[in-house]
């Protein structure tokens, strides 16, 4: 049976995509031919997964804007971080929830960005 195997994108309209572009290149290490682009084989984690979440309200975005946020997976939370602060990017907030550790930032355009490092795999 056909099924979907994972998320394909994250699509969205900014004043400047090359700007935009260049920032995740320089400052997250993402590049591509058509943008950012995550490759999963490179992913070592123990059941690996993305996540696809609902929200009745904003809040959880914010201060983010557009009425979405891009999570993005890491495999060093600590040290990726830091590598963002002398790359001069703001780390709005951290957390440790157990099953996972995560921080925010704000892209060039003001969208809100979690990074996330998975430490609990899925039951």
């Amino acid at each position: 049976m056909a099924k979907i195997t994972g998320l394909g994108g994250v699509f969205y309209v900014v004043e400047n995509p090359e700007a935009t572009r260049t920032w995740y290149r320089e400052k997250l290490g993402l590049d591509g031919d058509y943008g950012p682009q995550l490759n999963w084989s490179e992913e070592t984690g123990d059941k690996p997964y993305s996540l696809i979440s609902h929200f009745e309200e904003d809040k959880y975005i914010k201060p983010g804007k557009g009425g979405f946020m891009i999570n993005l997976r890491v495999d060093d939370l600590d040290g990726f971080t830091a590598v963002l602060k002398e790359r001069g990017v703001e780390i709005l907030d951290s957390a440790d929830e157990g099953y996972g550790k995560f921080a925010w930032i704000l892209d060039p355009d003001g969208i809100k960005i979690e990074l996330w490092e998975q430490v609990e795999a899925p039951d």
